[in-house]
């Protein structure tokens, strides 16, 4: 059955469209408010409107929100880099290309779908059923180390760990330009692009806090290697703040600039350091990632000299 959301237009909508309204005002993005239009589930005083509908004081907007669908997990047999593992726990370190957990478009052969594998039947409820053990994720093209919860008392524990900020992530990248300054810190919010709904900005409309540091390590022939550290852990958000800063993560086909890096495919960006207390036994836990060739390659390539 439709989900109904019912909401009267606000003196301060009236003149906007529609599908940017309601994606600011629901947890819902631009284009998915744009296709329940397409299909009729969109309508302004009980009559279905375009995408550009222009609001007028006093209309009753409804979205006829369908169930979602569901979406069978398979196990798969599916090699994994495993750097650590207890009953509690399992820290994977992620080669650049894997999914962390299916989607539109990635149903099958992600990590989740690999794990379910390795770890069995029992690892299927974990936290729910759509990412099961999931408490944080990286990039598909990102490469490195990721911890994922065995037990609920362990995702509910690591969960908690990631809103409180205590799980500590160091990364590696390397960024176009020279980063003048040795050391820095860049806060600034992050929310949704306000013209592109698939990309994340640094915006003050509908963002939250975010904070990265970041320590200059080598300066190199067009480039510099960074190592940068989490202190919030918003969607891209390296590869958000680097643009803002004018230093786009090299090989990134989203933020950084248009022409095509070959010795890339896909951002020289790598979660290098993983650290936190074991959710159940309280034990110090720190984990470093070698980083992959494809980064040492590039690094090699660019030295200056």
């Amino acid at each position: 059955m439709d989900e109904r959301i019912e909401v009267q237009t606000p003196e301060e909508a009236v003149g906007q469209r529609i599908d940017a309204f309601l994606s600011g005002r629901l947890d819902m993005t631009r284009s998915r408010i744009q296709q329940l239009c397409e299909d009729g589930r969109l309508l302004v005083n009980g009559t279905p409107v375009a995408k550009n509908y222009k609001l007028r004081r006093n209309d009753a907007v409804e979205l006829r929100v369908p169930p979602p669908q569901t979406m069978e997990l398979i196990a798969q047999d599916i090699p994994l880099q495993i750097a650590y593992e207890d009953a509690d726990l399992i820290v994977v370190d992620k080669p650049r290309g894997m999914v962390v957990h299916p989607a539109a478009g990635n149903e099958d052969g992600t990590l989740v779908n690999a794990l379910l594998y390795h770890c069995g039947e029992e690892f299927r409820g974990i936290g729910g059923v759509a990412r099961p053990g999931i408490v944080h994720r990286i990039d598909k093209d990102t490469s490195g180390l990721l911890v994922v919860a065995k037990s609920e008392v362990a995702h509910q524990k690591l969960s908690e760990m990631m809103k409180e900020h205590s799980v500590t992530r160091r990364y590696r990248a390397v960024v176009h330009g020279r980063v003048k300054t040795d050391s820095g810190t860049v806060d600034a919010p992050i929310g949704r692009h306000p013209t592109d709904r698939k990309k994340m900005a640094v915006t003050e409309r509908h963002s939250r806090q975010a904070v990265t540091h970041y320590q200059v390590l080598e300066h190199l022939d067009g480039f510099s290697y960074l190592e940068l550290e989490l202190e919030t852990g918003r969607t891209h958000q390296i590869r958000v703040h680097m643009a803002y800063l004018g230093h786009p993560v090299a090989g990134d086909p989203v933020y950084g600039p248009k022409r095509y890096i070959t010795a890339l495919n896909g951002q020289c960006l790598h979660a290098a350091t993983l650290g936190f207390p074991h959710p159940v036994t309280g034990m110090p836990i720190e984990l470093e990632s070698p980083l992959p060739d494809y980064f040492t390659s590039f690094l090699a390539k660019h030295r200056k000299g």
